[in-house]
């Protein structure tokens, strides 16, 4: 069968997402729906805001559904009837059964990692993170658990010294299309074949960002602790608490370089020829940059133009 003749429905919200979308159409595949998230409230004015995929699909006059609920009947009516040949899903919430069984070829995902390695919501930020020199992409078949579907195919992608969240993020999203479009077309061809996930514990996962383990870890080395800011770099930015004396600031980092200065105690926060310094438990790192409450992100050597540390200032 012709893929491009394939009934689709596009799941899913964020630029990441919209990119595969508009690629999925300029290319001639039949997006029947798109499904994304409701508007939201956002900035300063709290305007409702169109997610990234929305916009896409205003833009080629797609029909669109924003269900609150998944599982309401008058959605999952409407979808049934739309008689979906394949669905694709991209950075989108879990689907229920009766959603994702409805396509007749079948539901896959794209997944920012070469599963079964770094399942879940932040697989690229855990991948820098750890150190990896390498991740990539996978479409799988979606069932009943989180990532744990047949992958259908995979690419890979170097990871390099000097990535950060965006940076990678920004390349596997351009590996996406190819990957997305092969995928579709091997299940219209019939071509493909489910390989089945090996649930052994020793694969890396890839929870959820949240405020305790995006806080910055002084026990790590140097080049751990490296990592660690540039997995969150823009977002959400290593939490860091500083203390001067009685003053606690909550601040964000988001570049930092190993350091050969020696002798720096672990927490102390060092101002040298125009260089800030941090202490390690072993070894140091110098920031390079930061964020204050209520300020944008700053480099170090702008922040010291007008600002000087005082002597005892630390970083929890």
């Amino acid at each position: 069968m012709n893929a491009k003749a394939l009934n689709i429905a596009f799941f899913g919200t964020p630029e990441f997402a919209a990119h595969q979308l508009n690629f999925l159409v300029t290319e001639g595949f039949t997006i029947t729906v798109v499904i994304t998230a409701p508007d939201r409230p956002a900035g300063r004015g709290k305007n409702l805001q169109a997610s990234a995929v929305k916009k896409i699909a205003l833009e080629h006059k797609l029909n669109i559904e924003q269900p609150e609920n998944l599982k309401a009947e008058a959605f999952i009516k409407r979808y049934r009837e739309l008689e979906i040949d394949c669905a694709v899903v991209v950075a989108f919430r879990m689907l229920p059964k009766v959603v994702w069984e409805a396509a007749r070829l079948g539901t896959f995902n794209l997944h920012a990692s070469l599963l079964p390695h770094y399942r879940g919501a932040a697989p690229i930020q855990w991948a820098i993170r750890n150190q990896e020199t390498e991740t990539g992409l996978s479409t799988f078949l979606i069932d009943e658990k989180i990532d744990t579907g047949g992958i259908l195919l995979q690419t890979k992608c170097t990871i390099t010294p000097s990535d950060n969240a965006a940076s990678l993020h920004d390349r596997l999203m351009e590996l996406g299309p190819k990957l997305i479009a092969q995928t579709i077309e091997g299940l219209a061809q019939n071509k493909l074949t489910p390989l089945t996930q090996d649930n052994a514990a020793h694969f890396k996962e890839a929870p959820k960002l949240t405020k305790e383990n995006t806080r910055i870890d002084l026990n790590l080395s140097p080049a751990s602790f490296c990592a660690l800011i540039r997995s969150l770099d823009p977002y959400p930015g290593a939490q860091a608490l500083l203390k001067d004396g009685e003053t606690e600031v909550a601040i964000k980092i988001y570049e930092a370089q190993e350091s050969s200065k020696h002798h720096l105690k672990k927490h102390a926060l060092l101002e040298e020829d125009g260089k800030i310094f941090l202490g390690l438990n072993k070894g140091s790192v110098e920031i390079l940059k930061w964020q204050f409450p209520a300020k944008k992100a700053v480099f170090v050597k702008d922040f010291l133009n007008g600002h000087r540390l005082n002597q005892g200032v630390e970083l929890f």
